[in-house]
Parts: C-alpha cells; structure tokens; sequence
C-alpha cells in the first residue's frame, strides 16, 4: 500500500528564500496508518535557535497550553524536521549511517533528537521555479520522513499551499459554520453506515484546518519567545499616531459621557418604576403597552452591557482565527444592532416632530373611519344581509349592543383627541432615545388600543357562538345515544331516559334556528379582528428583522466575503508522477483527495515510484441568502402546518386564535447597579482597549 503525504506550506514561504537550514515548526496530524498530514506553521533558522536548544522543550509546551483543545487532543505542536536549501554541501554535515540525515550543529541536532523521539521527522529540499508573474518560488521537496520508526525515501506527496489565516482577513472551514444543520438520525442506522463508521479516515481535514488557523497563533508565541521580542510590524509615522490616538481619546470621552447620561436616565426611570409597580396605572400601562415596555427593557439592557461587550476585545489572543472571528461578531452585532435601530429611530422621530399634527389627525380619523364601518356592518347584520332571513330578535341584541360599545369607545377617543399631538411628540421623542422598534411597538400598542372594543366584542360573540356549537354538538349525540369521555378522549354508549330526549329535542331546535345568525355576527367580527392582527403581526415581524438582521456580517461579507468561509477547494498548479506530468487539469475533490493520484500504482519495495503534486488552497464563499437565512428563522420559529391547522380550527369552533409568528427577541440581561463614575470609567476604558487592539492588527 503507498504511502500518502501531505504538506501544508505557508504561502509566504514561497516568496523567501529559505536559509541553509531551517527547522520547521507545526503538527504532524495522523488519519490513518497509510496517511499523514504535516501543517506547518513557521520556520526558524538555526542562528536564533543556538541559546534556546535546552529550553526549547519548555517553550513548546507553553505554546502547546495556548492552543485549541479539540487541536492539543490530536496533535502537539512540535519540530517537524529540518528544511536544507542543498543537504549535499557543507564542512560540518555527514551522513548519518542509519537514516541518511544530515547531522549539523549541536543545537539542530537536539531539537532532531526531540522530534525523533516522537518517531516522527521530515527533512525537506526547495528548488526554485518560476511563478505566474515571472517571480521565483521555492517550492519544499520531501528528501525522507521518519514515519512510526521506519525511514520512507518514496512517497506520494502532496504540497497544498496556503495563505496564513489572520484575524480581520480570513480563515478556513469546510462548511460554513453559522449555517445550522437539521438531520434527522433514524433510530436504527443501516449495517453500511455503521461498517463506513468503523472504517479509520483517510484524510482528516477537520484537524488540518484547525491547526492553519492556530499557526498564527503559535507562530507569535513561539517567535516571541525565541527571538526575544513582537512579531515585526510596521511602524506608523509618530504624527499621524499622535493625531489617531487624540481621535480615540476624544470619541472615548464623549461616548463615555454619553453612556453615562443615559445610564442616569435609564436608572432613575428603572426606581420611579418600581415605585410605582402597585399602582393601577402601572398595571393598566402595562397591559396596554407590553409590546413597547418589552422593547424598551430590551434597549436598555443594551445600552447599559455594550461596554461590558467591547471589553474584551483582545482578540489576537484567541489560539484559533475561527474562534476569534465568532467571538468578534458576537461582540459586534449587538452595537451594530444598536447604532441601525438609533439611527432609524432618528430618522422617524424627526418626522414624527416634524409631521406630528398630520399624523395625530390622520390617526383619529382612521379610528373614526373604523368605528363607521362597525356602525355600517352591524345596521347591516341587523336587517337582511346578502338575502339571508335572520332572527329578528336576536339580531336586533347583537346588532344594538355592537352600536353602544362603538359608540361609547368613540366618545372616549374624542378626549384622547386633545392631548394625541402630544402623545405623538413623546413616542418620536422615544424613537430617537430608544431607536425605530420603540417606535413601532408603540405604534403597535396604540393601534391595540384603538381596537380595543373589536377585541372585546369579538371575544363576546366567539364566547356566544362557541357554546352555542358545543350545544348542539352535545345534543347530537344524545340524540345517537352516545356521549363524551374527556378522560379517555372518546365517545361512549349511553342510554338516555325519555325525558332527557324531549328536552334535548326541545333545546336543539331553537339553538339550531339561531346559529345563522349568531355566524354572520362571528364572521363579521372575526374577519375584523383578524385583519386587525394580522396588521399587528406584520409591525412585530419589522420588529424582529430589524432585532435579528445581522448587519455586520452583512457589511463584512460585502468588503471582504473569505471572512465566512464555506468550503475549501484545490487549485492544482503543478502535477508529476515519476518525474512526468499524467494528469493535465486534473482536479480535486472537498477532501484534498485526486482519485488519479491516489490510485497510481506502486512497486512494494523502497525503490517505487513516487508522485507529487502542488496545489493552491481556496476559500469558497457562501452566499449572501446562507448568511441571512438562519437569523430569518428565529422571526417565524413558531409557524409550522400545525400551527395553521390550529388557526383554522379555532375559528371553526369560536376558541382563542394564535395569531402570527412567534419570534424570539434579544434576552433580557439582569439589571446593572455599579457607581455613576465607575461605569463612565468602564465605557472610558472600553473604547480605549479596542483602539489598542485595532491598532495592533
């Protein structure tokens, strides 16, 4: 069987050429016995490594505590091997009488003995060629490798270039993590499922990935430590970072202050408040306003946890470029939620100031507009309606009490029609405090309030017609000689006396006679009622997407869309199988796996033929609906068929209708009480930690 190698070779190495000896630094990942996998991380020549060579053990165990945990359980971060520019040269080399290694200098020759000691080393040569715009790359080629103790000279290998993942630029995946995957599992799995399960993996992606998006990491640390100082960087010019840092300063303390402002009013509205908890106004308020106290909680939790979010914002310090990209927009999706929302609420607030009388006028006359049509609607149930012969009677009752509850309800708007301009005025005012869902919710709330007598007098007939329709089902079934079990849920035999038949027979025909009319009483409303909601549900539903709409992610996937990778593919550039080129625009598969190279045959002795093959690692992007969809779903999380079904039969039978999605809003955080100068300096100190921290990547 052939033996299967895979070098993951930091792209920037392409362009430097390599040093005499370098030791090469990474992990060596193991899928199978046939099969291995060394990631590389970084290089270091042997001149920095000659005062570290007796604690260079130590400091490979402190970068190994700083990686991953799901990466330190498969691999170590250790030396890999040694990298020659050309092994046959040089006073101080000699051949090495068991595996043909080169011995060097006493330093490189104990860090050998360290990697050897896991029976795992490679020795690797470059050659120069020319790239795509003319320039020279070196390329590594494989001399040998120390594999489980035996000495392999051949085997088929593949170098799968790649670009260092950093933190703001990108990182690798194999799907695109923030998608989320519903799979059902069958209770009892087929016998090839379990057999594919029980087979060892031959490639081991996941592993790789996760050590090229530590190599970053490891390499700063390491570099730190053996060169005795940061990573090199460019240093900005001394004005233009005294004119950056006075910027921050500046926006830190007026944002500070800011903050604070509003953490005084956001404290003393919370205590006036709880004072006030056990009057009826507070309850009433309540009730009527649940949509816009929600909001408003929602929004003041926020505004006072944001600098508890930016805190941490050392996210250079996260092992993984994965991780720290997750934990960047988390950090920044609840700010950006927060400045959309502020800035929405601005722009209808100062319409609303601008347009209050309009819209105070606007608003009363479609309430009176409404009213009108109930006044026309019930005259109209009260007579004949579209040629049906009701009971005059019963319509009458119906049709009057709908009239009195209007019209009282109407009288009631009149006064809430002098001080409306005025309430208008306080919900824009709270729109540019709170932001645009304040806005709306309160729109919500008042348009609730403004129907409130619909609902009421929608609840009284569904009431009517509901044990009107449970009647006369019960004296069905006394007519067919049965009855209902509520314990067991089903219909039982029952003999009936005489007496209870006449009754019966007495009772059904009357409620039978006017359930025409208490119908079109119930369908009028509920066609009014529910228009009502649905209007309701559609404001909710703006709530909730401008709640869950990922802006960032949005506004990152358009600047620079390898952020959210979803997916790898291989570009092969160079393909040899025994010094020849067989496979012209080969290609690869998701696992890195070409199905020419991989079954190329192989003599079984230490003299077989090897191939080798170079390739590119890309990023594939998702697309803008995979980013938006899984938030999209939290706004319509409740809306399934049986949510429909229960819909349809709850206006069947007059019972309470679940209306609209039920979407889930932002948790609420518990209530923040630490010193006024103490939460300015916090929000001073935020602001000024993330400058630092965007300054050093």
């Amino acid at each position: 069987m052939g033996r299967h190698l895979r070098i993951w070779w930091p792209k920037h190495h392409l362009l430097t050429q390599p040093s005499s000896h370098d030791l090469l630094f990474g992990w060596f990942v193991s899928s199978s016995p046939a099969s291995v996998d060394i990631v590389i991380a970084l290089t270091i020549n042997e001149t920095f490594l000659s005062h570290l060579s007796p604690a260079l053990e130590e400091i490979l165990q402190e970068t190994n505590r700083d990686m991953p945990v799901n990466l330190k359980d498969k691999a170590d971060f250790c030396v890999l091997g040694l990298s020659a520019a050309d092994p046959g040269k040089g006073s101080k080399k000699k051949r090495d009488q068991v595996c043909g290694c080169y011995r060097i200098t006493e330093p490189l020759e104990s860090c050998r003995q360290l990697a050897v000691g896991s029976n795992s080393w490679v020795q690797l040569m470059h050659n120069s060629c020319s790239g795509y715009w003319g320039e020279n790359l070196w390329l590594p080629e494989v001399h040998h490798i120390h594999w489980k103790g035996e000495v392999v000279y051949h085997c088929d290998v593949h170098v799968i270039v790649y670009e260092t993942p950093r933190h703001g630029a990108h990182h690798f995946s194999l799907s695109y993590s923030h998608y989320p995957r519903q799979v059902k599992v069958p209770m009892k799995k087929p016998k090839w499922i379990k057999e594919l399960h029980a087979k060892h993996p031959q490639v081991d992606l996941s592993t790789a990935i996760l050590a090229m998006n530590s190599s970053r990491a490891a390499s700063a640390t390491l570099y730190k430590k053996t060169c005795s100082g940061p990573e090199p960087s460019v240093s900005q010019p001394f004005l233009i970072w005294m004119f950056y840092a006075f910027i921050w300063h500046a926006l830190a303390i007026s944002a500070a202050s800011l903050s604070t402002l509003f953490y005084i009013i956001i404290h003393n509205f919370h205590h006036f408040m709880r004072w006030g908890s056990q009057s009826w106004m507070y309850k009433v308020s309540s009730n009527v306003f649940v949509t816009a106290w929600s909001n408003i909680k929602i929004r003041s939790c926020q505004y006072l946890y944001w600098p508890v979010f930016l805190q941490n914002s050392d996210l250079r310090s996260q092992p993984s470029v994965e991780y720290a990209e997750k934990a960047a927009l988390r950090k920044h999706s609840m700010w950006s939620t927060i400045a959309i929302d502020i800035l929405l609420g601005n722009l209808i607030g100062l319409s609303l100031l601008y347009h209050a009388e309009a819209v105070s006028l606007w608003f009363l006359n479609s309430v009176e507009g409404l009213n009108n049509y109930l006044r026309m609607g019930s005259v109209w149930l009260m007579g004949v309606p579209a040629g049906f012969k009701l009971n005059t009677e019963l319509a009458a009752i119906l049709g009057t009490t709908s009239l009195n509850v209007v019209q009282i309800w109407s009288t009631l708007w009149v006064f809430v029609g002098f001080f409306l301009m005025n309430i208008v005025r306080g919900i824009a005012i709270a729109g540019m405090l709170f932001g645009a869902t304040v806005i709306t919710a309160l729109m919500v709330d008042m348009i609730g309030a403004a129907t409130l007598h619909i609902s009421a007098l929608h609840s009284l007939i569904a009431y009517l017609y509901a044990s009107q329709t449970q009647a006369l089902a019960a004296l069905w079934r006394l007519f067919r000689g049965q009855k209902l079990n509520p314990l067991r849920l089903r219909l039982d035999s029952y003999d009936y006396t005489v007496e209870q038949h006449v009754v019966g027979s007495l009772l059904f025909t009357p409620l039978l006679l006017l359930l025409p009319t208490t119908c079109v009483f119930y369908i009028f409303f509920t066609i009014v009622n529910t228009s009502i909601r649905v209007s309701h549900v559609l404001v909710e539903v703006f709530i909730s997407i401008i709640h869950e709409t990922p802006y960032v992610k949005i506004l990152l996937w358009l600047v620079r869309p390898t952020r959210f990778p979803a997916g790898i593919w291989f570009e092969i550039v160079s393909c040899k199988y025994n010094g020849v080129h067989p496979m012209e625009g080969s290609i690869c598969d998701s696992n890195g796996i070409n199905p020419d190279f991989d079954n190329a045959p192989s003599k079984t002795d230490k003299y077989r033929r090897s191939a080798a093959l170079v390739s590119f690692l890309r990023i594939s992007v998702p697309s803008i609906g995979q980013i938006i969809s899984p938030h999209c779903k939290k706004i319509f999380t409740g809306v399934s068929a049986s949510l429909v079904a229960e819909s349809a039969y709850g206006v069947l039978t007059g019972k309470r209708i679940s209306y609209g999605p039920v979407s889930h809003p932002p948790s609420t955080l518990p209530w923040m009480h630490i010193p006024i100068k103490e939460y300015w300096q916090l929000c001073h100190k935020s602001i000024l930690s993330h400058m630092a921290d965007r300054r050093c990547i």
